[in-house]
């Protein structure tokens, strides 16, 4: 009789082992957060319950970086947010295979790639953030000029710019819209030398940066409106949030497929899946996104984004994804921790 149960118990360790390989693995790479990629990776999955979803959470310019090493030998077949800079740049590197969504008709042109290889999901404005115990809408930073004011001195945090998509759009979009009013680098690069005399902190990650801006002695960032909200709203930080007067910097923020993926099909069902309008509905709703989508009707989305009111800079991304690089190496070996 024992013999017998653990021979039966032996076939049920088989199968379920056996069940489990049988499952077609899906790697995602994604800076979007263990909340919203554990909630898509258990709706995903439950729809088509024959695919495992392997997600990797990492910052946008780690993605990059590691897509570019895996070229030869990928590893993810999608790749779910980042700012379209960085999409610009992995289309001219070949790192992204061309696929046309079926909601493609529903986008404008400057949200999505010239080749087709990545579409924008959503429209992400950066922010002036505070933390609302120490500082209000009033006597908070309004502008990005504010920032580099003497008063600021010692009371910013930053997410480490080097490994962050947001902070490296955020730096070239300042030296970009230098280029643009004055015709050369010069005054973004004063601007960046200002802001880092004032940054006491860089965070290695987001958690991080969230926890001293929870304190009182750095009480400033620059950062995603989407997440600022999140964090408030969700758990309970004391942010509050501004748009710089002159004009924010809107990200779009991306989806594509990974050049040369060992599962294109299932990463297509994936795509359409966390792109389709009932989960960008969702995505507004639980995690403060504003969809890149034009078909989507105001009045279905969240009061917060009808009430958001900010003036878009005008930027040439082109020259902003070709040069980011570049310009992001020179902070780190001439401006930054040069006070």
């Amino acid at each position: 009789m024992k013999k017998s149960l653990i021979v039966l118990f032996l076939c049920f360790i088989i199968i379920g082992g056996c069940s489990k390989s049988n499952k077609r693995k899906l790697v995602v790479y994604s800076p979007h957060g263990k909340e919203m990629l554990g909630e898509f990776e258990k709706q995903f999955e439950a729809k088509y319950p024959e695919i495992d979803v392997q997600w990797l959470d990492m910052g946008s310019q780690e993605i990059i970086d590691r897509v570019r090493t895996e070229k030869d030998n990928p590893q993810a077949d999608v790749w779910w947010g980042s700012p379209a800079t960085l999409f610009m740049k992995a289309d001219k590197a070949g790192l992204l295979e061309k696929y046309t969504p079926s909601w493609s008709a529903n986008i404008t042109a400057n949200h999505k790639g010239k080749n087709d290889t990545w579409y924008g999901t959503f429209l992400t404005p950066e922010v002036i953030s505070f933390n609302n115990k120490a500082l209000n809408n009033t006597n908070a930073p309004q502008d990005w000029a504010d920032l580099v004011q003497p008063e600021w001195k010692d009371k910013i945090v930053l997410r480490a710019p080097m490994a962050s998509g947001t902070l490296r759009v955020i730096f070239s979009a300042m030296i970009a819209m230098s280029v643009k009013a004055n015709g050369n680098e010069e005054q973004g690069w004063q601007w960046l030398k200002g802001l880092d005399a004032n940054t006491k902190t860089y965070a290695a990650d987001p958690t991080q940066m969230y926890l001293k801006l929870n304190g009182p002695d750095e009480p400033v960032t620059l950062w995603n409106m989407p997440d600022i909200i999140l964090q408030e709203k969700s758990y309970g930080y004391p942010f509050g949030f501004l748009f710089p007067k002159s004009g924010t910097v809107v990200l779009t923020d991306g989806i594509a497929l990974v050049k040369g993926g060992k599962n294109s099909e299932d990463a297509k069902k994936f795509y359409e899946f966390v792109t389709s309008a009932d989960a960008m509905k969702l995505q507004a709703e639980k995690f403060y996104r504003i969809p890149a989508r034009t078909d989507i009707p105001k009045d279905a989305l969240p009061d917060w984004i009808k009430k958001a009111d900010y003036k878009e800079l005008e930027l040439d991304w082109d020259l902003i994804s070709e040069k980011e690089s570049d310009w992001m190496k020179k902070w780190d070996a001439e401006v930054k921790g040069k006070k």
